[in-house]
């Protein structure tokens, strides 16, 4: 059994090793231990704060193994975004020009620098360690937010944004940022994107065009890469688009990767998740109320409704009585959970999507990434 819980200080050289194994362009972690550990510590008191509206809050939450105690990944939830440090994107658009003389006119694709997201949550640094990839850990490093959001929802911004990874490669080289360092930015990929997650993003007010670029005007690679995700992200994108988000043509301004929202109460996760009281039974299989005599129990999503103590796990071994609004579960996983009898919790039902594993596709050049699954 898979444990979701909030990211603790003895964490730190877990965080440390994912930082290193995401690799360039996963912004919001960097390998570097100062950092992070400041960045546990503002998880640890956000989880700690009483909030009645969202502000300054990061929370990140690691999913253990029960049995070996080794960290598998790691999920976050931003509560506001650009409040303290501008967040930049880049507005696709078209621009229309017309001559009423010659009678001639021209539509362009364009660029502009915009903090069009600011204030809105951001579901990010989701990274899934490519060892620990098996059935249904993906699936709960991503909706696990969006149960601690259905149940928090003071906590969160009535938009919900998440960014997902372009096209980049471990070598450290991204082909839209390529095209920008050799007109604007003399700086590496890595360079720029360690600079963002460390939170020094001045330089992008500075450096950056703040005209539209005509998108005809850029490279082919360029061009080429704008608003897409490599293969390994896909998985991600496509969880998303399942939970309703939609990708409304704003781009990463480092590796033009998407952005994608939706507002929260319409996630899909969050509309379906259902809150309930605990029942604890001591058969390690309670009855079911879920469809006919002898059909197999279903996978849900069970989460506690604490926030500094959350726990949250995927189970075959919970059933759910509608007419009593009751979650039967064995002793064993309330304890784990830290649920108590006549609790609160709220749970998801997963079983109407297949259980994947993430696939080990082939990476035929650098510009797609190894094995990731992951928001930026």
């Amino acid at each position: 059994m898979m444990i979701i819980r909030p990211i603790a200080k003895q964490d730190l050289s877990a965080l440390q090793a994912i930082a290193r194994e995401s690799g360039p362009g996963f912004t919001s972690l960097v390998d570097d231990a100062e950092f992070l550990e400041r960045k546990i510590e503002r998880s640890l008191a956000s989880f700690r704060r009483p909030v009645a509206s969202p502000g300054d809050e990061g929370y990140l939450f690691v999913l253990e193994s029960p049995d070996t105690g080794e960290i598998m990944g790691v999920t976050g939830i931003e509560a506001a975004v650009g409040i303290k440090r501008p967040l930049y994107h880049f507005r696709q658009s078209q621009l229309t020009q017309r001559s009423a003389r010659l009678g001639l006119a021209r539509e362009s694709q364009v660029l502009s620098l915009c903090s069009h997201y600011t204030g809105c949550s951001e579901i990010c640094t989701l990274f899934l360690r490519p060892r620990f990839r098996r059935p249904w850990a993906g699936k709960l490093l991503s909706r696990v937010r969006f149960l601690f959001m259905a149940q928090h929802q003071q906590r969160f911004a009535e938009t919900v944004i998440a960014e997902m990874r372009g096209v980049s490669c471990p070598e450290g080289r991204a082909p839209f940022w390529e095209w920008l360092r050799e007109h604007f930015v003399d700086m590496d990929f890595a360079t720029v994107t360690a600079m963002v997650g460390a939170g020094d993003s001045d330089f992008i007010k500075e450096l950056m065009p703040p005209y539209p670029l005509y998108v005809n005007l850029l490279s082919p690679q360029a061009r080429q890469v704008i608003g897409k995700v490599h293969d390994q992200t896909a998985p991600a994108l496509r969880l998303l688009e399942q939970e309703g988000f939609g990708h409304h043509g704003y781009v990463d301004p480092f590796d033009a990767g998407p952005t994608v929202e939706a507002r929260l109460t319409e996630i899909s996760s969050v509309a379906k998740s259902v809150a309930c009281e605990i029942q604890i039974t001591d058969s390690p299989t309670p009855r079911a109320d879920h469809g006919a005599t002898g059909s197999e129990s279903p996978f849900l999503a069970v989460a506690n409704s604490s926030v500094e103590d959350f726990r949250a796990s995927v189970t075959q071994q919970a059933s759910y009585l509608a007419h009593e609004n009751l979650l039967q579960i064995p002793s064993a996983l309330a304890q784990s959970l830290a649920l108590r009898n006549g609790g609160s919790a709220r749970f998801l039902n997963l079983s109407a999507e297949p259980a994947t594993a993430l696939p080990r596709t082939a990476v035929p050049h650098c510009y797609q990434e190894e094995a990731r699954y992951a928001y930026r």
